[in-house]
């Protein structure tokens, strides 16, 4: 079938990167996986393959049918689930239980669904994604600057590249490489929606102009500023994690 660019299609077609992101997530026999946007079945043939019970939703109804034709035998066995319908919908309720999160997202929705997972009052215990290359290394900021993406995952987990994908790896060809990245230690630090949603209003104001001075986007007094302890000269992208959670236990 064609690929809808619509939905963001480009289908994984290598057999070793398939097996790479599974190995990633340490599955173990009967572990619950969901995987989003499972496309022609590549990756769901090696989470199957590892043990797991799959769990996969499907936007594309025309790709419902053509996993449950290919996967019939593990369907009736009930170590795989395809559920029809869009992971960002609100109808759509997150598994109660344990499970990890292993997927080839459509990359418009990268930073969708990591916030709704990883937000989640169950959220995965680790999760494999296949992302934008550029956007996976925005996230671990190896080059020193932070950036409103690298602290909203950070806050929630730890991140890591896994491996770098070559745009051939896909039908079509995305006009971007990409990289498998895992975030483990996934735990929701906020102890309240009001919690969260103050550490992330700081953060946004801290990153609202980039060529300001954190202070300045901030609009904090000289008093303010000496009490908290933040740098005069500093820019938001120079400050790491820590900072912003000591800032937001500060400010009232």
């Amino acid at each position: 079938m064609k690929p809808k660019k619509s939905l963001g299609q480009n289908f994984l077609i290598s057999t070793r990167v398939s097996n790479a992101i599974a190995g990633a997530g340490n599955i173990k026999e009967g572990e619950i996986v969901l995987e989003i946007g499972p496309g022609k079945g590549a990756l769901t043939k090696e989470l199957l393959a590892a043990g797991a019970h799959v769990i996969a939703i499907e936007k594309d109804e025309s790709l419902v049918a053509i996993l449950q034709e290919k996967f019939g035998k593990e369907i009736s066995e009930k170590r795989l689930e395809i559920i029809p319908g869009d992971v960002l919908s609100s109808a759509y309720q997150l598994p109660t239980t344990s499970y990890k999160l292993i997927a080839n997202i459509p990359y418009y929705i990268t930073g969708a669904i990591i916030e709704k997972f990883c937000s989640s009052e169950n959220p995965p215990t680790c999760a494999v994604l296949m992302v934008q290359k550029e956007v996976a290394e925005r996230i671990l900021a190896r080059d020193g600057k932070e950036s409103i993406l690298s602290i909203s995952v950070k806050i929630f987990g730890t991140p890591s590249i896994v491996m770098r994908v070559s745009r051939g790896n896909f039908f079509p060809i995305p006009n971007v490489d990409s990289a498998v990245l895992k975030i483990e230690n996934i735990k929701n630090p906020f102890s309240s929606k009001k919690e969260e949603e103050k550490f992330f209003d700081i953060v946004k104001k801290g990153f609202a102009h980039k060529r300001k001075k954190l202070t300045s986007n901030l609009g904090l007094s000289a008093e303010e500023i000496e009490m908290f302890g933040i740098p005069k000269n500093a820019r938001a992208e120079d400050m790491p994690l820590a900072f912003w959670k000591n800032l937001a236990e500060k400010i009232i």
